[in-house]
């Protein structure tokens, strides 16, 4: 394999297959502007910080049980929603503090806060499933008392549509300590393993499929060897 598939991907990319997109810096990783409703307005949009609320709670808590969508501005946040215990309303008093929240651009973090946490290459440079396995972080899993977790250690081996690429690797277990299985399936993954149409590279960049979370908030696609493990050389745009 050595660096063929790379000299291959490099060329994929100039002939416009697909391309990676620019990563934002490690500060702005993850953090969402949300202005749906405030687009237009004299309101400032309010910027997300996923960080912060990783280490307090998982992705499900939010994704499922407060059913916000995991594409940016497709979920009717309303301040009556909100003041309703919706939403971001379930946790927060939404009547104190606007401008905590509403800054009116992505706002910057403060890396230094993780510093003792494992560290990743890209992203925000924070391993947070090694975070989560070590019991560094201890973010809850529901808003309820009699939650069971999921557990499920299946590992999957995806083949890729390039002979000269190395297969990509699903872990579930790492997925299941912060998602919930209703969170992918089926809405974007069949059960069936090689059962969901269009999944390729392509797409997962156009941000389908691996790509609704490996973009911007989980780790990004730009690191292949997370998911080709056997990958070699990859590169590091």
């Amino acid at each position: 394999m050595n660096g063929a598939w790379a000299i291959a991907l490099l060329l994929m990319q100039m002939q416009g297959t697909f391309r990676l997109p620019h990563e934002p810096p490690p500060e702005r990783f993850g953090v969402v502007l949300i202005d749906r409703a405030t687009n237009g307005t004299d309101t400032k949009a309010v910027s997300f910080s996923h960080a912060t609320h990783r280490v307090r709670y998982t992705c499900r808590v939010c994704h499922l049980e407060l059913d916000f969508a995991f594409k940016r501005n497709t979920t009717e946040i309303t301040e009556a929603a909100n003041r309703n215990k919706q939403f971001c309303g379930a946790c927060h008093d939404t009547s104190k503090d606007c401008e905590k929240c509403h800054v009116g651009e992505p706002k910057a973090e403060s890396l230094t806060r993780f510093g003792d946490l494992p560290r990743a290459a890209r992203g925000n440079r924070v391993d947070w499933s090694a975070a989560l396995a070590s019991g560094m972080i201890k973010p809850a899993a529901s808003l309820t008392k009699d939650f069971e977790p999921l557990t499920l250690d299946k590992t999957l081996s995806l083949e890729a549509e390039w002979t000269f690429v190395p297969p990509a690797t699903f872990p579930h277990a790492e997925h299941v300590r912060w998602l919930d299985c209703a969170n992918c399936h089926p809405d974007i993954f069949n059960v069936k393993k090689k059962t969901t149409p269009h999944f390729s590279m392509r797409f997962a960049l156009a941000g389908q499929f691996c790509g609704v979370c490996h973009l911007n908030v989980a780790f990004p696609l730009h690191d292949c060897k997370r998911c080709h493990p056997t990958m070699e050389n990859a590169p590091m745009q």
